[in-house]
């Protein structure tokens, strides 16, 4: 979704134009709009209630009529350009029917973003590490709680404005395929399965559990395949192969809308299949709303329909792009494209159905969020001022924080004590709100840094030294640094490193890269690991590494110099306390990594193939430096007794997985279970292993819980290179563990799998 930073991308003409525009409407301002709106309502409403229902009919003022029936009487009463002002983002008030101005366009990503105070939870390539669809769901209910008391209290003051709303673009389901993209930090990381159920856990906390009324309207985007070059994503064509568009691609936004019943999709900027996504019958119309059965609206990203002519040239005119863009099913335009359908209109280039059609699920979602009841009906109305950043949703935060992070190695330092005589914090970004917030975030006014988080956990008898120690950007000047003289009269040396947003991010906000907002390799920066060399020379206490950042980073040396590593991704408002948490034993670490972490570049294929070959756990032959799934833990576990059996039932043959899992350990702490599925007796080209189940469960000392898997049969048919999904007798391998079942994730600590075979019949 592309920030106000889009602007740069239009040209100065259409900028002049759009403030002329807005110079010269006739309208009011939304302040002015909504409180004469209110007003007009309020008083028509009472008019209405108390006037015989033979002198008024407006079906679509009563609540209690069904909303199909609603829909159609308001269309009935606006004119063809009442009708095109609705269908743009920031649609204005029709004041002579009463109908309030709307911003469509809000974020929440991982919080109510942009629209000031809010819980910053963490980013969700970290909360992807939780492998906690529970935990997923608890975040976004705090967070669509946030967004209705938000909403309710900018109604209050009459502030509709632009991230002020209820339609959220969010969650970024896209699938994370290469490290080197700037917004993968964005997304739920590389395996289709679990992208698409934490996805669905999120949608279904933002939208509420209301049968008449929405809590918030979330967004799948973006429609379809769509993961970088950041710079190029205006104007390049995705083309993979059919079998990867039909196998890793569209999965994850098939759950979302069939399991999620998400309100809306966000189609993308770029080309796929030689059409732009926001112009392409073939993805909107045949797959999307005739395939997988999308009845919600269809958002387009900001300012992608001028990019049609601008950028992709397909067509000349915002006119053209506007036609093109409802004509292949868009319904509403975040930009200024479809400030043309009137003119298109009137020249018979398209219909008032084709209005009608798409302006109906626009209207429909309006309804269903209460947008045109009065207040009272709708549940969420309620919801009080007093649950922005409240304590409980810091809790959560802190929470989901812990669980992210990814313990990569402990040769036996970690825990920590609390009340060593001595500690040293090293790095800036120990002292970095941005490591926190990472991006389309909102504000905290009590964010907690990882110094911050350190400082408050440790005894306070001990002492605790601060030294910056490196530049984050650039080379370090050659001069004395205190840290290195310091280093050896400490107990325990924290060092901070990494990157933060500046490195990584949507295009025009990564100042720091150097290829757009992607990474142009996967190293970090040089210059902090000569600083970490120099901090282990000849020094005999230990060294722990904390690795900040929201993408796979060469870790090897960090690995070999550090005596513990962890990963921390962007935490979000709580993460110095949960780091803490993690670091002194409060929490036994269980993140699992949602994406793998890649030796370096040179394993990757070029970063404009789409093409799923050598790329993720489940298509890469070479060994990585972390495989998907792997993280360790301050205990052990053992798997026992497997069983597995096919069930023949009438809608297909089901896999049951049944096994044990014992905490071996001294100390309780979650366990990721995993279930891996494999083939290796089909013709055509199929993931090495597919992550097919995982469950997050809790044990204390010496417990044993039962884990229960089962596999549909949907879930056990093959895609074929022609990207049909296809059943496929043969011999089916089932792996179950704490990781990926690799000798590469033997080598690095987890522990052992159970392996298991059943003949598909």
């Amino acid at each position: 979704m592309q920030g106000t930073n889009r602007n740069a991308n239009r040209s100065e003409a259409e900028l002049s134009e759009t403030k002329n525009e807005k110079r010269n409407m006739k309208y009011v301002s939304p302040l002015t709009s909504y409180i004469l709106s209110l007003t007009f309502f309020i008083l028509l409403s009472s008019f209405l209630l108390f006037s015989p229902s033979s002198l008024v009919s407006q079906t679509w003022r009563d609540a209690s009529e069904p909303v199909e029936e609603r829909i159609t009487d308001l269309l009935s009463r606006m004119t063809v350009e009442e009708k095109c002002s609705q269908m743009l983002y920031n649609c204005p008030s029709i004041e002579r029917l009463g109908i309030p101005a709307y911003n469509w366009w809000s974020e929440a990503l991982h919080g109510v973003a942009r629209m000031g105070r809010a819980t910053v939870f963490p980013q969700p390539i970290g909360m992807a590490a939780t492998f906690d669809t529970a935990l997923i769901y608890q975040v976004a209910t705090a967070i669509s709680d946030e967004a209705r008391a938000k909403f309710n209290a900018a109604l209050k003051i009459g502030n509709i404005t632009q991230y002020g709303g209820l339609s959220f673009w969010s969650p970024n389901i896209n699938i994370f395929r290469d490290p080197r993209w700037g917004r993968g930090m964005e997304t739920w990381g590389e395996d289709p399965l679990l992208t698409g159920k934490l996805g669905v856990a999120f949608v279904l906390g933002m939208q509420g559990d209301n049968p008449h009324y929405l809590k918030t309207a979330a967004c799948a985007k973006h429609f379809v395949v769509h993961s970088g070059p950041e710079k190029l994503r205006h104007e390049f064509n995705a083309k993979p192969p059919v079998k990867d568009f039909r196998e890793t691609y569209l999965p994850a936004f098939k759950r979302l809308v069939q399991e999620g019943h998400v309100e809306s999709v966000m189609c993308a900027y770029n080309r796929t299949y030689d059409e732009p996504c926001c112009g392409s019958p073939y993805l909107l119309k045949e797959i999307l709303r005739n395939e997988l059965g999308f009845q919600g609206h269809i958002v387009s990203d900001c300012w992608a329909l001028t990019d049609f002519n601008q950028f992709h040239k397909i067509t000349a005119t915002n006119e053209e792009s506007a036609v093109k863009a409802i004509l292949a099913g868009v319904d509403l335009n975040c930009g200024v494209a479809f400030r043309e359908l009137v003119p298109a209109f009137k020249q018979g280039l398209i219909s008032e159905a084709d209005i009608d059609r798409n302006l109906t699920y626009l209207l429909r979602t309006r309804f269903r969020l209460g947008l045109f009841d009065p207040p009272g009906l709708n549940p969420w109305d309620t919801i009080p001022e007093s649950v922005i950043s409240c304590a409980s949703h810091k809790e959560i935060a802190r929470e989901a924080a812990s669980k992210s992070v990814v313990l990569l190695k402990n040769n036996g330092v970690l825990p920590l004590k609390k009340d060593l005589h001595r500690y040293i914090v090293t790095g800036p970004l120990s002292a970095d709100v941005n490591v926190l917030l990472g991006n389309y975030n909102g504000v905290s006014a009590e964010a907690v840094t990882i110094l911050e988080g350190i400082t408050s956990a440790i005894d306070p008898g001990s002492r605790i030294s601060y030294h910056s120690g490196f530049l984050l950007t650039g080379e370090d000047p050659d001069k004395p640094r205190w840290t290195l003289f310091d280093v050896n009269n400490a107990d325990a040396t924290i060092i901070v490193m990494g990157i933060n947003p500046l490195f990584e991010g949507e295009d025009g906000e990564a100042l720091a890269t150097t290829m757009g907002a992607d990474k142009a390799d996967i190293r970090i920066p040089e210059n902090q690991i000569n600083y970490l060399r120099e901090l282990v020379k000849d020094h005999v206490k230990p060294v722990i590494a904390v690795v900040t950042g929201g993408s796979p980073l060469d870790l090897s040396e960090v690995y070999d110099l550090a005596d513990a590593l962890l990963f921390a991704w962007y935490p979000g408002e709580q993460g110095g306390n949960a780091v803490a948490d993690v670091l002194f034993g409060n929490v036994s670490p269980a993140g699992r990594l949602p994406v793998t972490f890649p030796k370096s570049v040179e394993q990757l294929p070029p970063f404009d193939d789409y093409s799923m070959v050598g790329r993720t756990y489940r298509y890469m032959k070479v060994e990585p430096m972390f495989p998907f799934g792997f993280g360790l833990s301050y205990t052990t576990f053992r798997y026992e007794a497997l069983e597995t059996g096919i069930r023949e039932e009438t809608d297909g043959n089901r896999l049951q997985v049944v096994f044990s899992v014992t905490n071996t350990g001294e100390t309780p702490s979650d366990e990721v279970a995993q279930l891996y599925l494999s083939r290796d007796d089909v013709p055509f080209r199929v993931p090495i292993f597919e992550l097919k189940g995982f469950r997050r469960i809790y044990l204390n000392p010496g417990e044993t819980k039962r884990v229960t898997f089962t596999i549909s049969s949907d879930d056990l048919l093959l895609v074929n290179e022609e990207g049909e999904s296809v059943y496929m007798p043969g011999r089916l391998n089932i792996f179950v563990g704490g990781s990926l079942p690799t000798e590469r994730s033997k080598e690095l600590g987890a522990g052992e799998w159970l392996e298991a075979e059943v003949e598909l019949r």
